[in-house]
């Protein structure tokens, strides 16, 4: 909480800054009921694992440290709920793209490789050998 260090120089700063910290909240909100109800209706459908959202996003657990005031609980308690929101997509994305779309990315200098790829044991770019080792045959052509 590095902000407390200097919040007397960059008050302004920080209260200007405020609104844009909160706005995306109801996008948010909105976005992660499309994902849930997403995953409800297709993960089944796939076969796919469903993804444990308490494994992603906690949020009551910092609003209970009594050092904090009740406004940086507040604030706590909304980053722990994007910041694991975040984390829960991407581990949905990932399942997903898994299943649709499980071929590592081109290696181009400066990208960063997706580690799931890597954890989920991607088909490698470009290599028909190994596609068809992990998925077998079925194309549509």
């Amino acid at each position: 909480m590095d902000y407390r260090k200097l919040i007397t120089r960059r008050f302004w700063g920080h209260a200007m800054s405020f609104p844009f910290i909160w706005l995306p909240v109801f996008p948010i909100l909105l976005l992660d009921l499309c994902i849930e109800v997403y995953q409800q209706i297709c993960f089944p459908i796939y076969g796919l694992e469903m993804v444990k959202r308490s494994n992603y996003i906690q949020i009551r657990d910092r609003a209970k440290l009594r050092y904090l005031t009740g406004l940086e609980k507040i604030d706590c308690m909304y980053c722990g709920y994007v910041n694991g929101v975040l984390l829960y997509w991407k581990e949905v994305a990932g399942r997903t793209e898994k299943y649709w779309c499980g071929i590592m990315h081109a290696n181009k200098p400066g990208f960063q490789t997706h580690q799931d790829q890597l954890d989920k044991n991607y088909a490698r770019y470009d290599d028909e050998k190994d596609f068809q080792d992990k998925f077998g045959a079925g194309g549509s052509d």
